[in-house]
Order: structure tokens, then sequence, then C-alpha cells
């Protein structure tokens, strides 16, 4: 399938005030997007936002909370009357939740892994979908893990909650196709943000994950990586598999050219496979 031209397109990013937000902003921006981004953090967005424009970028901040429905009505509705509709969604915004057994876990912290994580995203989609279907085309892009697709060990509500958005990303899909809407979930590799580390400082993370810095520390990639896939999937060259998980570091020009047996195997899945 051929890219399509990104510039003028209008894109909103959550958890845009830093980390891989901040990265996803500028990358897109640098392909001619229109760029909006959210979070909590009023004075890291207008950062994000003057980053942009000293670079000749277009771009606007508003600060919401992905957690609460009046919060990301009224961003959005900001956004669409500033720029225009949607044409990009990305779901960045994440939370690491609780560490530690499930037996000990706070239930409050435990579950705001899942409302960030989780109804952050339903939030969201909910709020810019109904523009994307009335024109027939749009593109939502969320940061789930490779975390989603195994168990963790004592961070049970990150990996449980990412594990809910590649499902939910896959049943997005299953939804939106014939509407001309794609959607995909992503891992974005290992990258070394402001959550990362404090994943790997907290006094619960040196307690119950003692292996996670090592990962970290061996493993790390840029978040160059991710922006590049994030503006492959934004081009619209891997619509054909809408639904999918895709990864850093693995190349997504390859997997969409290998798109029928992907299909026919049914990979990039949340699958329960089992004995014939």
């Amino acid at each position: 399938m051929n890219a399509e031209d990104l510039r003028g397109r209008v894109a909103l990013i959550t958890g845009g005030g830093r980390g891989l937000g901040r990265a996803f902003a500028q990358a897109l921006s640098q392909a001619g997007l229109r760029v909006a981004v959210t979070s909590r953090s009023a004075g890291e967005l207008a950062e994000t936002e003057a980053l942009i424009q000293g670079q000749g970028g277009a771009a606007m901040s508003v600060a919401g909370d992905v957690r609460d429905p009046e919060s990301v009505r009224a961003m959005v509705a900001e956004v669409e009357q500033a720029y225009g509709p949607l044409d990009l969604l990305v779901n960045n915004a994440g939370s690491a939740g609780a560490l530690g057994p499930i037996w000990e876990a706070d239930p409050a912290e435990w579950w705001d892994g899942f409302e960030v994580n989780l109804r952050g995203v339903f939030l969201c989609c909910r709020a810019a979908l109904p523009s994307m279907i009335a024109r027939g085309r749009g593109r939502i892009v969320t940061v789930a893990s490779g975390a989603g697709a195994m168990p963790v060990a004592y961070m049970s509500a990150y990996a449980i909650s990412k594990a809910a958005v590649i499902r939910f990303t896959e049943t997005l899909a299953a939804e939106t196709r014939r509407h001309g809407v794609a959607a995909f979930s992503i891992h974005p590799g290992t990258v070394r943000t402001a959550m990362t580390e404090s994943a790997m400082t907290s006094e619960a993370a040196t307690r119950w994950l003692p292996w996670f810095k090592n990962l970290v520390e061996s493993q790390a990639v840029p978040p160059d990586a991710a922006s590049r896939l994030l503006l492959y999937l934004a081009s619209g060259a891997a619509d054909r598999l809408s639904g999918r998980f895709f990864q850093v570091p693995e190349d997504p020009a390859e997997v969409v050219r290998r798109a029928s047996e992907v299909e026919q195997q049914d990979l990039y899945a949340l699958r329960l496979r089992r004995l014939s």
C-alpha cells in the first residue's frame, strides 16, 4: 500500500508533555502534521509546544485528564475547533500502576493503572471517533507494551491493563473497519522515559523487580525507533492490518509485505492457542 502525504493532517497525542509523547509530537510535526498535545502537566505541555513551534511546526497544547470524560470531551473539542477534525489519535498516556504481589497491592493504586491505561484510551477513542467515522477516515495508534502479551510477576496492573489495550484495539478495528478507520497497538521498545526510570528506582521496584534495571540498561532503544513506527502506521501503509500489534524493532514494512501470511496465521494478535 502507498503511504499518504501527511502534511496538513491533524494529530492529538496524549501524554505529550515529555518522553515518548514529546518525541511523537516532534516527529509528526516534522512530517507536516498540525500537532496537539495533552497531559495533566501544563508546564511540560508548554515546553513541548514551544519546542515544536521553535522548529517551525504547528502545535498547540491542551491540559486535560484522560481519566475524566468531560475533560476528554473538552480537549478534543478545543483541538477540533482550532485545527479541524482529527486525522490521527495517539494514545500515549500511561501509568506503571502498583508494583508488588497482587495480594499486597493497594486497590486504589492498582486500579489507577487501568484508569489511565485502559479507561483513558476508551474515553479518547470515544471522543475522537465520531468525526472520523463521519468523514470515513482516521487512524488511532495506542501505545501498549510487550508486557501485555505475557504474564509479568509483580507488575500485574501494568501487564494486565496493557493486555486489555491490545484486545481493545483488536475489537475497535473490527468495529471501525467498515467506516474507513484503522487502529493499531504498538510496543515502542524499552525506552528510558520518566515512567521507566521510576519503575527502575522506586523502593517497590528495587524489591520486586530487581531484573528490570538490567533489562533497561541492556535493551534500551531511542524514542526515534517508536517514532518511525508511528509515522509508518500514520501514513496508511499498514491499514490492511488494522487491529494488529506492531513492535519495535521489527520492520513494519516487512510485516505488511507478508500481510497474507499474517492474516492466514492470525499473527500479531492476542489468541488462545489450543491442541488440534
